[in-house]
């Protein structure tokens, strides 16, 4: 009995020495860096990384910068393979059209912001900014209306094709920053409550593009945490005003992309 008591406890003691130590290999192997396999950027101007400069040639219109967090997490890792895609200007459509060719079983990695221009971002930022306070609450309103009714269905059919072409890669999805401090350093431009709702519209398609992401299981990142305490008016914005050329306004600066997209998308990858 004592012979069978001392090899039942041996026995528990192997099998508990077991588990801890296939335990640690699979926290090893969940926690190893993404790097190890592809990795694959999309999106729109702000993982494109317009704003910040330090543009790729061969990128033509799509001003894909050096200094965008994709570029910057890339060279930081060296991932086994490195497709950088995002394109100003995109649209969920552009996506699905011209994006998503370097995505299959070997990637790992995926990083994309997507569905302001679907919005119509930059022509409500146009009225704001040239038509005044009522033109501007009323394309800001039409823009959240599109947000809340529309939108949640092109980016399901973007993050549906992602999870399709690579279904093993974790996606992060990146929002956008607020663009305004209320009550800051700015004594012209746009009235605090043109500003206040151009905020409030950031908030909407945050909210929106975080529960589709979570619905196909992928991590969204919130990028107001960094950015808080630089937006315009803060007297320290890592996001251009009205600037020429006027594709780069309202978009982040190098510092922007470095200190504000990066930390974020570094943790949530």
């Amino acid at each position: 009995m004592r012979l069978s008591r001392v090899a039942k406890a041996t026995s528990a003691l192997f099998a508990a020495m077991a588990l801890v130590l296939t335990g640690a290999s699979a926290a090893t192997a969940a926690e190893r860096p993404l790097a190890a396999t592809g990795y694959v950027a999309l999106g729109d101007s702000y993982s494109a990384g317009v704003g910040a400069g330090s543009y790729d040639s061969a990128s033509g219109s799509c001003k894909r910068s050096t200094k965008s967090y994709p570029a910057l997490w890339a060279a930081a890792n060296s991932p086994a393979s490195f497709h950088f895609t995002a394109c100003s200007g995109a649209k969920t459509g552009d996506v699905l059209g011209g994006q998503l060719a370097p995505l299959d079983s070997s990637t790992g990695l995926v990083s994309i912001s997507i569905g302001g221009n679907d919005a119509g971002f930059a022509d409500t930022m146009t009225t704001c900014a040239l038509q005044g306070e009522s033109a501007c609450l009323t394309a800001v309103s039409k823009a959240v209306a599109y947000v809340d009714n529309t939108l949640p269905g092109q980016l399901d059919g973007v993050y549906s094709a992602i999870s399709q072409k690579s279904p093993s890669a974790h996606v992060v999805v990146l929002g956008y920053p607020h663009f305004y401090k209320i009550g800051g350093s700015c004594v012209a431009g746009l009235s605090d409550k043109s500003r206040a709702a151009i905020n409030g519209a950031a908030d909407e398609i945050n909210s929106v593009t975080a529960k589709r992401a979570a619905n196909h299981g992928f991590a969204f990142a919130d990028v107001n945490s960094t950015f808080s305490g630089h937006e315009l008016c803060s007297g320290s914005a890592w996001l251009h005003s009205v600037t020429v050329p006027i594709d780069e306004s309202y978009h982040p600066t190098a510092t922007g992309q470095s200190s504000g997209y990066l930390p974020v998308f570094r943790s949530a990858a």
